[in-house]
This record gives C-alpha cells, sequence and structure tokens, in this order.
C-alpha cells in the first residue's frame, strides 16, 4: 500500500467511541480514544441520541489531546480522513461537521471512511499480511467472513444469518446480570467457569461460512430461567464464550482452506477476546497457516484506522468535498458482487 506523503487527522464517532488520531502511513503518531461505555452501562446499550451529545463534548478534547501526544502542530497535516459510514447517523454527523470545518480551515483534502473497510485493513497497519486472506470480522452489529484480494478488493465469503457474535455477547451478559459491554464482562467471569459445564447449540451444522447465534442466545435465556439461584454463571459464560469462539475460529479456518488464502486475519471489537485469539492461533499452528490479528489498540472504535486507509486512499486523489454525508449503512467500496457488507 502507498500512501499520501505526511501527516494525517483521523476521526471516529460511529457509535459511543470518540476518537482523534493522528499517523504518517501506518505509523501511529497518536490514538485518542474516548469511551462512553459507562455512560451507556445503565441502559444496557447505546443511546444513540445520548451518544451524539457526548461527541459534541468529547471531540474538542480528543483531538487536542491527539495533537499534543503526537508532538506535531496544525500545519503539519496534510489530509483527514473521518468515519462517515455506516453507524449512528446522528453520532456519525458530529465527527463530520468537524472534520469539514478543519478541512475547510486547513486547506487540505478529506476523505470519509467506511468503518469497516477500516476494521479489515487494521492488521495491515503492525504486518505485512499476504494477499489474498480470509478477514474475520467481529465488531458491534457485525459477523462477517471477508476474502481480501487486495486492499480494496473485496469479497464476502460469510456471515450471521441473524444476530452477530457482539450481539450476542451483548444480549448474553445483560441476562446473566454482568452489565455493558457484554463482550469484557462474559470474558472475565468465564476465568472462574468451568467451559464444558453447559451445552449449548453451535447454531448451523459444519461445514459453513456462515454463522447463527439466535438459538444460543435463547438456550442461554431457557437455562436462566430453568435453572434461577442454582446457576452456575460463570460457568454458562465460560460455556457461552466456548461455543462463539469455537465456531467462528474453526469457519474462520474453513473458509481459508476453500479459497486458498495464504493466511487469515482476525479485527473488530470481540477480537480482544483472548479465547477467541487463542483458538485462531491454535488452528493458525495446526493447518500451517499465517494469522494475524489486529494490536488490542485498534480492535476497538478507533481514528488510527481511519486515518490509515485515508491516507492510502487520498495517496491516488480520492477526496470528498463539503457536502459529504452521513449513511447509517453502505456497501463495502471494492465488494465484489457475492455479497454486501452493510450496517
Amino acid at each position: 500500500m502507498e500512501y499520501l506523503d505526511g501527516i494525517v487527522l483521523g476521526i471516529e464517532t460511529s457509535c459511543d467511541e470518540t476518537s482523534c488520531a493522528l499517523v504518517r502511513g501506518r505509523e501511529v503518531l497518536s490514538n485518542v480514544v474516548s469511551s462512553q461505555a459507562a455512560l451507556h452501562m445503565k441502559w444496557g446499550g447505546v443511546v444513540p441520541e445520548v451518544a451524539a451529545r457526548k461527541h459534541t463534548e468529547a471531540l474538542l478534547p480528543a483531538l487536542e489531546r491527539a495533537f499534543e501526544e503526537a508532538h506535531v502542530s496544525f500545519d503539519e497535516i496534510r489530509g483527514i480522513g473521518v468515519t462517515n459510514r455506516p453507524g449512528l447517523v446522528g453520532a456519525l454527523a458530529v465527527g463530520v461537521a468537524g472534520a469539514k470545518a478543519l478541512s475547510l480551515a486547513w486547506k487540505v483534502p478529506m476523505l470519509g471512511v467506511h468503518h469497516l473497510e477500516a476494521h479489515i485493513l487494521s492488521p495491515l497497519m503492525a504486518e505485512d499480511v499476504p494477499f489474498p486472506h480470509v478477514c474475520l470480522l467481529v465488531s458491534g452489529g457485525h459477523t462477517e467472513l471477508i476474502l481480501v484480494r487486495g486492499a480494496g478488493m473485496y469479497e464476502k465469503l460469510g456471515g450471521t444469518i441473524d444476530d452477530a457474535a457482539g450481539e450476542a455477547f451483548d444480549k448474553c451478559a445483560r441476562a446473566m446480570g454482568l452489565g455493558f459491554p457484554g463482550g469484557p464482562a462474559i470474558q472475565k467471569i468465564a476465568e472462574k467457569g468451568d467451559p464444558h459445564r453447559y451445552k449449548l447449540p453451535r447454531g448451523l451444522s459444519d461445514p459453513n461460512m456462515n454463522f447463527s447465534f439466535a438459538g444460543l442466545k435463547t438456550a442461554v435465556l431457557k437455562l436462566i430461567e430453568k435453572e434461577k439461584d442454582s446457576l452456575d454463571v460463570p460457568s454458562l459464560a465460560a460455556s457461552f464464550e466456548e461455543v462463539v469462539t469455537s465456531v467462528l475460529a474453526e469457519r474462520t479456518f474453513y473458509a481459508c482452506k476453500e479459497t486458498n488464502a495464504k493466511a487469515v486475519t482476525l479485527v473488530g471489537g470481540v477480537a480482544a477476546n483472548r479465547r477467541l485469539r487463542s483458538k485462531m492461533d491454535e488452528l493458525s499452528k495446526r493447518y500451517d497457516i499465517g494469522f494475524f490479528a489486529a494490536p488490542l489498540s485498534l480492535c476497538t472504535d478507533n481514528a488510527a484506522m481511519i486515518a490509515h486507509v485515508a491516507a492510502w486512499r487520498l495517496s491516488f486523489g480520492e477526496r470528498d468535498d463539503l457536502d459529504m454525508e452521513t449513511l447509517s449503512s453502505a456497501p463495502l467500496p471494492g465488494l465484489q458482487a457475492t455479497g454486501i457488507v452493510s450496517e
């Protein structure tokens, strides 16, 4: 990948993280993330109107801190990348408005970045990942298997037919009384449990490149209702985590073998799960296939991955005007006709 010569500012406000970052190519100079997770915990999920309001409060402090940590000045910026799709429209609008104002004031080009493409390409910021490779994207409402033939060239191999893995983590954690966000909460308590205590459904039968977690979620809810006070919550969390991570890992490597891909990548918020990373690493050694996980700092929503994509796309002349829109859903740029990844 070729990059714009100079420093690019990234802005990310697609959901409940306000982030600003400065990158030079794939070098991260700063990556400031202000999370709203604690705020939304009392509702058990993200409230769009509240998220948008908090972005307006957090954007300027995040921007100032990003420049302080990178030790650069405004006049060193050569471009701006901002998430404009997909996501919560009100939240996206805050970041896009900020990017437009800065682009106009600094007289530098601006580009709207697809949030999921930023996740897909995030491992390339840390490693020289070979093409083609299979990317397991597990971020928020998305669980997708994408064949990455090259930067900007994608093919959807499979995905969830109902709940995404992240949604299943959040909903089951809430049912178990573990709070929000569900991924970290389940991972923490699962360490104390027996992953084989409860037999839970895997969804679609193997071999498969699609996923279904709705049945698993229903099974967890029924088990909670049946067991009541006798429920072993740590073991239920461990059993749930074991099923989800096993299905995700096994089907990713099945997809890799079916497509003769050279490697596997793991990206998105759920990619921070230690059990999933461990299983993916084990399978990579078993099948002698390269495995590249996004660094933990780039798993959850962050502006460094947004700036990275912008630095690449700006280098060959892509630009957006001040009439750039925000979109709640949008196809992945460069996606082939086999499918569409959208919010």
